[in-house]
């Protein structure tokens, strides 16, 4: 999808709620696959340090696809965004099969509201690996046991800044630079080196290596 102004983006798809981690914790307290939140919340929580936020991206496992569709039924309606369309993945659609087999090609995500009328409430994001380990989608080779890929806090689990930063990486966005400048400080050698170690494997050429060396 081309780079908008967040006005046009709310102009063209609607707008989203204004959802915290502790909403998400309540919306999957009887969830039974693995779920953690992702993307601009993570970097927060970890940081301390307030940050806007356009969504809340929530991080399953894709393995447990069934098992989502399960959750979100009579809650919330799945939308599939996939090249600036969306389409609605209607609940009695092959409800038991796994994502590859519903979804169209490329897309690794759902968008989720009440109904048409309504904000949109989480971005679901569906990531491989399974409940032992954490598989980075760009590059399988690039993992980590799924123990040391979450956090908790609040009985609200969050994915490592080291591993939301590698994803961030790739746009290289203004907010993606100041998050990675509210964890630099924070964040421990290891797992800065893993970072150093991952951005290095799958863009080598990349401007944050030298920031992260700079440390």
């Amino acid at each position: 999808m081309p780079e908008m102004s967040d006005a046009e983006f709310t102009r063209l798809y609607g707008e989203w709620a204004a959802r915290t981690p502790a909403d998400a914790g309540v919306f999957f307290a009887e969830y039974s696959g693995a779920w953690w939140v992702a993307g601009g919340w993570s970097i927060e929580a970890y940081t301390g340090v307030p940050r806007p936020h356009e969504d809340m991206d929530i991080g399953v496992l894709g393995a447990e696809f069934a098992e989502l569709r399960r959750h979100l039924r009579g809650r919330l309606d799945a939308w599939t965004p996939t090249y600036g369309t969306l389409t609605p993945l209607l609940p009695d659609d092959r409800p038991d099969a796994a994502a590859d087999d519903v979804l169209p090609e490329g897309c690794a995500q759902l968008w989720t509201r009440a109904d048409a009328a309504s904000r949109w409430e989480f971005d679901i994001l569906l990531s491989p690996g399974d409940a032992q380990t954490w598989v980075y989608k760009r590059d399988p080779v690039v993992r980590m046991p799924m123990s040391d890929a979450l956090w908790e806090r609040d009985g609200v689990h969050y994915l490592r800044p080291e591993i939301q930063l590698l994803y961030k990486a790739k746009g290289d966005r203004a907010k993606d630079r100041d998050d990675l400048a509210a964890v630099m400080p924070r964040l421990r050698d290891e797992r800065r080196s893993w970072l150093v170690d991952a951005l290095a494997r799958t863009a080598p050429q990349h401007p944050w290596l030298k920031l992260l060396d700079e440390r």
